[in-house]
């Protein structure tokens, strides 16, 4: 891991551990507050995470940084909130996951229904999160062939990571099933139902 300037307003943190960033998010956040300097926002990725602040705080934050990464801070894991989604399971792709992964469609459900899932990040669209957790069994690349229109709520896997499309969009990823939880409301106080650090569950629902 290393920590080096990224423009004149932010430090970037970078060549971490898969599944480290949004657990190093809140100890960065508390050591600069401990500092007393001030972090404008924390943005988690797969393997960094970068900080914005004011330009005048950067050698002082970014000394800050190297220290929580000298500890071994990085590695520090912390116990999120839990959510729990309910989901049917009627994706389109099921069936072909099932034979991709040379199971049963039943096992295919009961593999993603019983892990438990970790966001690492968030992107694409808002709302959207990448949820690390997901069992070896069930990994596989994206589509072959994207599709134009994906509706809002499909809960779908990708490579290592698992999700739920917040949103009507383009997608390449596998649709296990289908959820009515809403993943993105502007009239909450936090618009986002899921961020770095929160633990989640999908909960098996019969049609």
């Amino acid at each position: 891991m290393r920590v080096r300037p990224y423009g004149h307003e932010a430090t970037i943190i970078d060549q971490l551990a898969h599944g480290t960033a949004a657990s190093l998010r809140d100890t960065v956040l508390d050591a600069c507050k401990s500092a007393g300097l001030r972090c404008i926002e924390v943005v988690t990725a797969a393997t960094s995470l970068v900080v914005t602040h004011e330009a005048r705080d950067s050698e002082a934050i970014r000394r800050v940084l190297a220290s929580v990464t000298d500890r071994g801070s990085v590695v520090t894991r912390t116990t999120g909130p839990l959510v729990e989604i309910a989901v049917r399971y009627d994706g389109d792709d099921l069936d072909d996951v099932a034979r991709a992964c040379a199971l049963t469609v039943e096992q295919v459900i009961t593999l993603h229904s019983e892990a438990e899932y970790e966001v690492s990040f968030c992107g694409f669209a808002p709302g959207f999160a990448y949820l690390s957790g997901l069992p070896g069994e069930l990994h596989l690349p994206r589509r072959s062939s994207p599709r134009t229109r994906v509706p809002a709520g499909s809960v779908a896997i990708a490579a290592t990571y698992s999700a739920v499309y917040p949103r009507e969009s383009p997608g390449g990823w596998h649709l296990l099933g289908t959820t009515t939880a809403n993943l993105w409301d502007v009239s909450r106080d936090q618009p986002a139902l899921l961020q770095p650090g929160m633990r989640v569950r999908f909960v098996r629902v019969m049609r």
